[in-house]
């Protein structure tokens, strides 16, 4: 007889929920585990939002506001025959910075889209003619049309020189921050094998070495995760900017791309949690 899974347990984060678990036996042969979820314990409108042979399932697209679901899983064996539900785990994901927090300095919309950008949609080729020594960016004086790009290269891109791209961000502090900010990067896709790493440092100061996920390399030439079928993977990096790397007066935040190819930029923004 097929037996329940044990210790769900859940990972949250922005936009997405990772489920684990343990089954207690293989016996008979596990055909997979059917995932199920629901925005209320009840469970009357429950989902079966995936199925997997492994013990761990990621519940992702759900937004970059906080959404609360209820999961229970269901072991399948090679005959069809279900086993009970396991118990209920309740989880929530995490809320952007950008949903609830203040905005100290912002470039472009954080909307899924990068069309507001320079360059975009798919005006890569002119990168090295409009932006031969990097991006430097001033807020109240730069604008996203003309200022900051929607791809950000990195030295595996013959197309921007083979060489790595340093993105500058300067914005005003009428004093210096009493408690840490955050930085929010929200990217509408990035490339599919080679998305490397941002480098975060802020007036001179390491912040953070961010891995970027794996996209879909479409966001090139296109330009709106938000169409239905779109086959763009936003993908959303947030990091804490210490109030010991800020000051008053002007700040320089950079975002270098020392390996990897493009990644493509919806929206960064400052804020004050």
């Amino acid at each position: 007889m097929n037996q329940p899974v044990h210790g769900l347990t859940a990972r949250p984060s922005i936009g997405r929920i990772d489920l684990t678990w343990q089954a207690r036996s293989y016996t008979p042969l596990v055909d997979h585990f059917a995932v199920y979820a629901s925005p209320d314990r009840t469970f009357q409108t429950e989902t079966l939002i995936g199925k997997t042979i492994y013990g761990t399932f990621r519940h992702d697209n759900l937004g970059p506001a906080r959404q609360t679901w209820y999961y229970r899983i269901v072991t399948v064996d090679a005959a069809g025959e279900r086993s009970r539900p396991s118990a209920v785990l309740r989880a929530s994901s995490v809320e952007s910075v950008a949903i609830g927090g203040r905005p100290v300095a912002v470039i472009g919309t954080f909307d899924r889209k990068s069309l507001e950008l320079a360059l975009a949609p798919g005006g890569y080729n002119e990168f090295l003619t409009r932006f031969p020594s990097g991006v430097d960016y001033t807020q109240g004086v730069s604008t996203p049309a003309a200022d900051w790009p929607y791809l950000h290269p990195g030295p595996a891109d013959k197309w921007a020189g083979s060489k790595a791209h340093t993105f500058s961000f300067r914005f005003r502090l009428d004093t210096a921050p009493a408690a840490d900010l955050a930085l929010a990067v929200w990217l509408i896709d990035t490339h599919a094998t080679t998305p490397g790493k941002l480098v975060v440092a802020c007036n001179g100061n390491a912040v953070t070495e961010a891995a970027l996920e794996k996209g879909a390399t479409k966001g090139s030439t296109q330009g709106d995760a938000t169409v239905p079928g779109s086959p763009l993977r936003p993908s959303i990096v947030e990091v804490p900017l210490p109030r010991g790397v800020l000051v008053a007066g002007e700040n320089v935040l950079t975002l270098a791309k020392p390996e990897g190819s493009w990644h493509a930029y919806d929206a960064v923004g400052v804020f004050a949690p």
